[in-house]
């Protein structure tokens, strides 16, 4: 069949409306009410798809793979072969590499409208793309599940070797508007006792590490900005999701709520861990509408499995087997309250 453009397309229930994209199944606009009904964009993009081709985003609304976060100086050993990754995030591999799957353009599988619009998107990964082993089919499928609600379905089969597999979205949300500022002014709660520690190369050491009584405990709702200056450039972290309540199969991972919109954004999900990323290195993007996005100007909440989990014998593992299916489902509830 004829290769794909890059284009767009929308969902749209008449209560919320999304623009994503068969390039990386980028989601470019998310609108959803305020407390007054106003619909308001929540996301930080660009108008056109041409920045994204470019490079201009910083994985802007994206999903990242074959592996998300970071893999230690871009190297891991399975069934005794030693794989070695493009290094492009300091000594590390970072989300999937040079041209991860955020860079590629999917096939549009589906397309329906209705009450309950969905878009699925598929692409396939081959043996030794980025470095990565044997070829992997992927599928992802966002779907406006009620009046406000989006949930995003990806999975991924392994056709012939063992491979590591950890797909995440990775949108920057603002829920005042992306063109509003920073969002210090958000508060979070995380179902979270414990997160990943790094090192200076943001590898995780190893350690699973209480955050009661640290600058990372976000196990009650509290503000964005209350500490943040005491992490260094910002939050950039595994969190592992340990303690929320379960619907439909997924757990409470987040949620983030805007005091000026009261917009509300509750995020469930099957991963076992979450990145929560406070866009410290956003710098001057001219985005939407000529808006300027700077540092702190969204948010990421990207459920995963945890960063460098390849290496690191005592985390969940990420490698998934021939005859395997890999999933990961989200729920992004938005209200307002």
């Amino acid at each position: 069949m004829a290769e794909q453009k890059p284009q767009l397309f929308e969902l749209n229930n008449g209560k919320m409306k999304v623009i994503v994209s068969n390039y990386g199944c980028i989601i470019t606009s998310l609108f959803v009410p305020d407390k007054d009904g106003k619909l308001g964009d929540v996301v930080l993009g660009f108008d056109s798809l041409e920045p994204y081709l470019k490079g201009a985003a910083p994985y802007f609304g994206c999903i990242v793979g074959r592996v998300a976060n970071r893999i230690k100086e871009g190297k891991f050993t399975l069934n005794g072969t030693e794989y070695s990754l493009p290094i492009n995030n300091g000594p590390n591999s970072l989300h999937g590499g040079l041209k991860g799957f955020d860079k590629v353009v999917w096939e549009v599988v589906e397309h329906k409208q209705g009450d309950n619009p969905s878009i699925t998107f598929k692409y396939r990964a081959c043996d030794g793309e980025e470095g990565y082993p044997g070829d992997l089919s992927v599928t992802a499928t966002y779907t406006l599940t009620s009046a406000t609600a989006l949930r995003l379905d990806m999975e991924a089969v392994p056709e012939n070797k063992p491979t590591p597999v950890n797909l995440a979205q990775h949108t920057y949300w603002n829920l005042a508007g992306h063109n509003s500022g920073s969002i210090l002014d958000h508060s979070a709660q995380i179902w979270a006792k414990y997160i990943t520690p790094v090192d200076q190369h943001t590898i995780p050491t190893g350690e699973i590490k209480p955050v009661a009584g640290t600058p990372f405990d976000f196990t009650n709702e509290k503000k964005i900005g209350t500490s943040i200056h005491e992490v260094g450039l910002g939050y950039d972290h595994n969190y592992v999701l340990d303690c929320g309540e379960e619907k439909s199969g997924l757990k409470r991972a987040v949620k983030l709520k805007d005091p000026s919109s009261s917009r509300v954004l509750n995020l469930w999900t099957n991963a076992p861990g979450m990145q929560f990323y406070t866009a410290n290195y956003v710098k001057g993007i001219v985005g939407k509408g000529g808006a300027v996005y700077e540092k702190h100007g969204g948010v990421c909440l990207e459920t995963q499995g945890f960063p460098n989990a390849v290496n690191q014998a005592n985390f969940p593992s990420v490698v998934v087997q021939p005859g395997g299916k890999y999933l990961h489902s989200m729920l992004y509830e938005f209200s307002v309250e």
